[in-house]
């Protein structure tokens, strides 16, 4: 209950850091080597300390070498998703539904990868198995559970804001596959709509200009567009890239943060 109650201080908070370092990881490490703790306590010790971030820099070594963060979130995701009913008949009241330990605890941990991915600097070669492991997540709870399917969605569009997740691990985690599967969707709102588009203009960007860093892995780059391209031709999905062409271009130069249109008009659905 102590940890549940650190958790709920506000991120934007300042607290010293000697007034909960040492305790903090001391706590985290604890659980690694023995596994005393429950998962929601366990998961609110991370919540405190990647909330801490924000303001303080240096926990970024802590939080990603010495504790290894990535991978726990990994390891934590793929087990709670296992204990989630993912098939569960739809209700016709949702906001009645009562959600279980698991799918509060799996909500929890999106936020915390939410601050990770924007406020931590660090890579780590782990970002890989994290992407794909949200790419599960978001096929799991597209059809019964669209309150976490939309977040996975928006949790891949801000890592691959991060240029300190590497493009080929954007690849290797399967994230591509996963928008184009979302932007494929009959009904899509436009949250999705924006996220998913914003993922392809930046995952653009990206691709060519990391591609010109390095001339070994240029001819890799173009061949990797050009597999992207052709799996959108053959299953379909080109007309749907085409019908936001234009508000890519109001995107990049005008108001990449917010849109005011309905973006949902802009799709050509076949």
């Amino acid at each position: 209950m102590a940890l549940l109650a650190l958790s709920c201080i506000d991120r934007y908070e300042k607290i010293k850091k000697e007034l909960y370092l040492n305790e903090i990881t001391g706590i985290i490490k604890y659980h690694q080597e023995r596994h005393n703790l429950r998962r929601l306590a366990y998961q609110s010790a991370w919540m405190f300390l990647i909330n801490r971030l924000l303001y303080e820099e240096s926990l970024e070594e802590v939080i990603m070498n010495e504790l290894c963060f990535v991978e726990e979130a990994r390891r934590e995701l793929e087990e709670l998703s296992r204990n989630v009913d993912w098939k569960r008949e739809k209700e016709e009241n949702e906001t009645r539904r009562k959600e279980t330990k698991e799918e509060v605890v799996l909500l929890r941990w999106i936020r915390i990868l939410n601050c990770c991915f924007f406020d931590c600097q660090l890579h780590n070669e782990e970002f890989s198995g994290l992407i794909n492991n949200i790419v599960q997540l978001y096929r799991a709870s597209r059809d019964n559970y669209r309150d976490i399917s939309e977040k996975c969605i928006y949790l891949l569009r801000i890592a691959v804001e991060n240029f300190n997740v590497k493009i080929d691990e954007i690849l290797k985690g399967r994230a591509v596959d996963a928008i184009l599967e979302e932007i494929q969707q009959r009904t899509i709102d436009d949250g999705m709509a924006f996220d998913g588009m914003t993922f392809f203009f930046i995952f653009s960007l990206r691709l060519k200009e990391e591609g010109e860093e390095c001339e070994k892995d240029k001819e890799e780059r173009k061949v990797l567009k050009r597999k992207l391209f052709e799996k959108m031709e053959e299953e379909g999905r080109e007309d749907r890239i085409t019908s936001f062409q234009g508000i890519l271009v109001f995107l990049q130069k005008k108001y990449h943060n917010e849109l005011l249109l309905n973006i949902s008009d802009y799709y050509v659905n076949t």
